[in-house]
């Protein structure tokens, strides 16, 4: 099957060792990332990963980013997909997590993330639970990230109550659940 490209998407990284002891491994591990649009975005290895001071923990890293790139893209998809079928959504939060595990020994990758959207309807425009289900389905069908990885991805809507639904969508498994947030 050929493919080909639909778009090209471009991001520069930086990084350079100054002063530091590089072949002991003692080098600083805090970068930029710059994007088409001018944005600049200082980045670093994990302090998870790397210890401080080699490391620095207000700057973003590749870890969480991919998690809010996947939340992005799947939020983005459920804002147009809502405003397709005539809901109004005020606001939408996520609140993802990615967590990493040996794969192999000494192999690791994230394993799985998990999308916690809460989104909040405009009460004259708003969908019912199973609505929001087929919507976060349907988002996570189209998302280009999600289609692109095969690390599990779970939605858990904090709208809802309680309930599991499982989706296999290009050979990911996505597990959909309502969660309460009722006490």
């Amino acid at each position: 099957m050929e493919t080909f490209a639909v778009s090209k998407h471009i991001a520069t990284i930086a990084w350079q060792r100054g002063s530091d002891a590089f072949a002991k491994g003692r080098y600083s591990r805090v970068h930029e990332w710059r994007f088409d649009g001018g944005v600049i975005v200082p980045a670093s290895a994990s302090p998870d990963v790397v210890p401080l001071p080699w490391s620095n923990a207000s700057a973003v890293d590749p870890e969480e980013t991919f998690v809010a790139a996947l939340s992005s893209c799947h939020m983005l998809w459920f804002l147009s997909l809502t405003a397709a079928q005539g809901f109004i959504v005020d606001s939408y939060d996520d609140e993802a997590a990615g967590h990493m595990g040996e794969i192999a020994p000494g192999k690791l990758a994230i394993t799985d993330v998990v999308l916690r959207p809460r989104v909040t309807f405009d009460p004259a425009h708003a969908a019912d639970h199973s609505q929001v289900d087929a919507l976060h389905h349907a988002a996570h069908a189209r998302c280009f990230l999600a289609n692109s990885v095969k690390t599990e991805i779970r939605i858990e809507s904090r709208r809802h109550a309680p309930c599991w639904r499982k989706i296999h969508a290009a050979g990911i498994l996505v597990s959909l659940s309502r969660v309460s947030t009722q006490p």
